[in-house]
């Protein structure tokens, strides 16, 4: 017999995959997850009477098999994977198969990946339709049902294994390879071999093999650091740790982000801002967003102010680390997330922090663009599926508070 409560209490919150079943064990819809715990409990704790299109058929669901992934990346490439092999009912109903994409990878000298459409295809699969071209492949990825979701994928990787990705043969002009994004294999910046090797490891990831591939480059390290080769070990070194690291925020779907009145269960959100004129009057503050009232939205009974007292001038950075120091002094409910108004440098002292307290915490810096619209995000730890219109509201939240004090504090001085 299916004991819903039980199953739900034993999923984990890592990410990964969710399969659901009806009482046949025919598998109805098959989904991904930053956390399992969290995705799947919400299909059956929503009591908002709004309806998901899963939740439309939720009450057949007799079963439910989980599979954990290290990050929201394999899992989503795993989910793909098994839509395709099982084409689950409720995944593929309704759907009109030219819509889907598939990533193929382009015969040339050095190869590149590019996304099409089913209709960009030829019948036969022998050759591939190119802008006016037709142009020989080496292997086709897919279907995939997203391709938002896909450009994503390939960002990310990209990242790690940089590859040439224009139809021109040339680096003149070409943008990617000023900011590291193409390697150059037509400027001769790079080795046919190396750039291979680039090749091989996004081929390897889209495959589900991840594990054989950091293997393979742990075993390339060694060798290297036995030749003293200790450069080129050094960068096989960082591609491992960004491999492990893969920060896939972006990944979250806009689907599963529709109504954030029942999407997140049990999570508080802590966001944190420093407001000061060249240092001085310097504050810090903290706001809170959580879902205590069956919603997720600011709570402000649990909003506090920090007064800046061991710093010294316009050093954000420092002033940011005495006051999560300061926070976690108090034994104040634990947050699932911390959110941070900055960047690199903010994330980077966030960590070490939270490393020497020995707490395990995802964190996200949010940096502001010029017109503080566009949002930078840098994160660490794989995040809980938080909407980005939620982390905009606790960016905007924080900084408002912090500003709120500053203004207080410089006022009550300016009078006495």
């Amino acid at each position: 017999m299916f004991d819903l409560s039980n199953k739900l209490k034993k999923l984990p919150s890592s990410p990964g995959v969710y399969i659901f079943k009806n009482a046949t064990r025919e598998v109805l819809y098959v989904g991904k997850a930053a956390s399992l715990k969290e995705r799947v409990s919400s299909y059956f704790k929503n009591k908002s009477g709004h309806a998901r299109p899963i939740e439309l058929f939720i009450d057949l669901v007799k079963d439910i098999e989980t599979k954990k992934t290290d990050t929201v990346l394999e899992a989503y490439i795993l989910e793909q994977e098994m839509i395709k092999k099982i084409q689950p009912k409720y995944n593929v109903d309704g759907k009109d198969d030219k819509s889907f994409c598939y990533v193929v990878v382009i015969k040339e000298e050095f190869p590149r990946f590019v996304i099409l459409r089913k209709t960009d295809l030829n019948k036969n699969q022998k050759s591939i339709q190119d802008t006016k071209y037709k142009i020989p492949h080496t292997k086709i990825y897919g279907p995939f049902t997203s391709k938002r979701n896909v450009e994503i994928v390939l960002k990310i990787l990209r990242k790690i294994f940089p590859y040439h990705s224009k139809v021109q043969k040339t680096e003149k002009g070409c943008l990617d390879y000023q900011i590291g994004l193409c390697p150059g294999p037509y400027d001769g910046a790079i080795t046919k071999e190396e750039y291979g090797k680039n090749i091989r490891g996004i081929r390897m990831i889209l495959e589900g093999k991840k594990k054989n591939l950091l293997t393979k480059m742990r075993k390339e390290m060694e060798v290297m650091s036995g030749n003293q080769e200790f450069e080129k070990a050094a960068e096989v070194r960082n591609k491992i740790f960004a491999l492990q690291h893969i920060q896939d925020l972006a990944l979250i779907s806009k689907e599963n982000v529709q109504d954030t009145k029942y999407k997140i269960l049990d999570t508080r959100i802590e966001g944190y801002d420093i407001s000061n004129i060249s240092g001085k009057y310097a504050v810090g503050s903290m706001v809170v967003f959580d879902n205590s009232e069956g919603e997720m939205k600011a709570n402000k009974n649990e909003y506090r102010k920090f007064k800046i007292k061991t710093i010294e001038g316009a050093n954000d950075v420092g002033a940011m680390e005495e006051v999560l120091a300061r926070r976690f002094r108090n034994n104040w409910t634990r947050p699932n997330l911390l959110v941070l108004d900055g960047g690199a440098g903010h994330l980077s002292m966030a960590r070490r922090l939270l490393r020497n307290l020995r707490i395990e915490i995802p964190i996200l810096a949010v940096a502001k663009g010029p017109d503080r619209k566009k949002l930078d995000l840098r994160s660490f730890g794989t995040l809980p599926e938080i909407p980005r219109d939620i982390i905009e509201q606790v960016r905007d939240e924080s900084h408002r508070f912090a500003v709120k004090y500053h203004r207080k504090l410089r006022g009550q001085d300016f009078k006495n």
